[in-house]
């Protein structure tokens, strides 16, 4: 049985508030609805200022699908550390793993947009002494003991339901990244499928004395949606994919690498090159992927086509992967 993720990132261009409540109220019925059919994780992210809707606060978001499921786990990849109060940040965590039995999944990443830091008057050049400084930070605050921080000492409450403590990932696709994971014993979450990356945590590991292990994505991870017609789905809601491809794509430069970054300007681009995936059930189960990752209501998508979608994969293919 593959793992199984519902991605939502609430994206909707054009959307009056009346119509981003209805789809927030639909993402978390949906959420339900896969918790209850078996799927094994809500993926969720933070973006800040996109004229889309890109969801900014994806902590407020798991906690409505902690208090809407009983099982599913909420993975946030990831939030942007440096933007955080390390303090505040800890204490969020914490009342979310208290809240929902352990079931919060955080990677931390420090972001490739210039402009939320920007918009949060944080310093763009120090965004790595800043991650240090939250991860460390936060380890600290979730043993509940007092600890100096910026020249005072401090205790943070509640502890966390988890021990030694909730599930912090560091994310990202630098040597940098991987060293930090690795000097702070903390597992790696490469941000695309990168070996080499991976096995230079691990000599960090040995050359820290940590222990660590990574959740890297697979060579492939498309996103996904079902349909039963996918020529006249691509035909209907192509324009949804592309507009979230093209926009997430826009961000990236450098040696920045993602596991769903597209190169696609068209909507037969995109299509062919198979990073967004519309597929029967049939062609779902005959992929024999090990991750299987719905977006069901990518680049604003319906909510109806979003709806078709999810149950196709929770009444349709499940069953047949012995789910």
């Amino acid at each position: 049985m593959p793992v199984t993720v519902v991605r939502f990132n609430l994206v909707e261009p054009g959307a009056t508030p009346a119509s981003l409540a209805a789809r927030y109220r639909a993402a978390l019925e949906m959420a339900a609805y896969a918790d209850e059919h078996g799927i094994t994780t809500v993926q969720t992210e933070e973006h800040h200022g996109v004229d889309n809707n890109w969801l900014p606060s994806p902590f407020a978001f798991a906690g409505a699908v902690f208090g809407a499921t009983r099982r599913i786990a909420v993975t946030v990849s990831a939030v942007i550390g440096p933007l955080h109060d390390p303090l505040r940040l800890a204490e969020d965590i914490a009342v979310l793993d208290l809240l929902s039995g352990g079931r919060l999944v955080t990677v931390a990443g420090i972001g490739y947009r210039p402009e939320e830091y920007a918009q949060f008057d944080v310093d763009w050049k120090r965004r790595g002494r800043l991650q240090d400084e939250l991860l460390e930070t936060v380890l600290k605050a979730w043993t509940g003991e007092e600890f100096e921080y910026r020249g005072r000492t401090v205790r943070v409450t509640p502890r966390p339901f988890t021990e030694p403590h909730p599930l912090l990932l560091v994310g990202g696709s630098s040597r940098a990244a991987a060293r930090r994971a690795a000097r702070l014993g903390l597992p790696f979450f490469p941000s695309a499928h990168l070996p080499e990356l991976e096995a230079y945590y691990k000599e960090r590991l040995v050359e820290y004395g940590t222990e660590g292990w990574t959740m890297m994505p697979a060579a492939e991870t498309p996103l996904l949606h079902l349909a039963e017609d996918p020529d006249r789905a691509w035909a209907a809601y192509g324009e949804h994919f592309l507009h979230e491809a093209r926009t997430y794509a826009s961000w990236q430069s450098g040696d920045i690498r993602s596991a769903v970054k597209s190169a696609a300007t068209s909507v037969d681009e995109l299509r062919a090159e198979g990073v967004y995936r519309i597929l029967t059930p049939e062609q779902c189960v005959e992929q024999g992927l090990d991750s299987l990752v719905l977006h069901p209501l990518a680049g604003g998508m319906p909510v109806d086509e979003g709806w078709r979608s999810l149950r196709l994969l929770c009444e349709d293919v499940l069953p047949r992967l012995g789910g």
